[in-house]
């Protein structure tokens, strides 16, 4: 979900609530402690230079039970981030924190802001030698990833 598509649909909305995968609601009175811009420049195992750049939103659950964070807040908050970071077209993606913290997609189901898994994922599955899809699934790979018939991955 894009940070113009969360901006719209905060405007529908007479409270925010965000869902976590396992179905938990974030605690009412969370506050939103960043807006900003994430860029990722990296190589891939594969030798591939490679940049990313998401919206980020950092949600904290403090003890402050008193103050909830209204939709013309979180629009006011998105509009400065998009005037200063220029993120109004990048995907959104959400810190909460758990056990460490963790990083979620965001998906809207009409009346919750849903918090969706993320997964890694090796980008140079061509270079490495990784099937796309394994070619049967019953079958289970038992030779490492990283062997020495790898094409320089790893």
């Amino acid at each position: 979900m894009k940070i113009l598509e969360v901006k719209d649909k905060i405007k529908e909305l007479e409270k925010i609530t965000f869902v976590l995968p396992n179905g938990v609601l974030v605690p009412p009175h969370f506050h939103i402690t960043e807006a900003g811009l994430i860029s990722k420049n990296f190589i891939d195992c594969g030798g591939t230079i490679r940049k990313a750049k998401v919206a980020n939103f950092q949600l904290w659950n403090a003890n402050d039970f008193d103050h909830r964070l209204e939709p013309q807040k979180l629009i006011d908050i998105i509009e400065i981030a998009e005037r200063t970071l220029n993120i109004a077209e990048l995907e959104v993606e959400v810190e909460y924190q758990s056990e460490t913290i963790g990083k979620y997609g965001l998906e809207f189901d009409g009346t919750n802001f849903l918090l969706t898994p993320t997964q890694t994922d090796c980008l140079a599955k061509d270079k490495c030698g990784i099937p796309a899809e394994p070619e049967n699934s019953e079958e289970v790979e038992t030779e490492a990833s990283c062997s020495s018939s790898s094409k320089g991955c790893c």
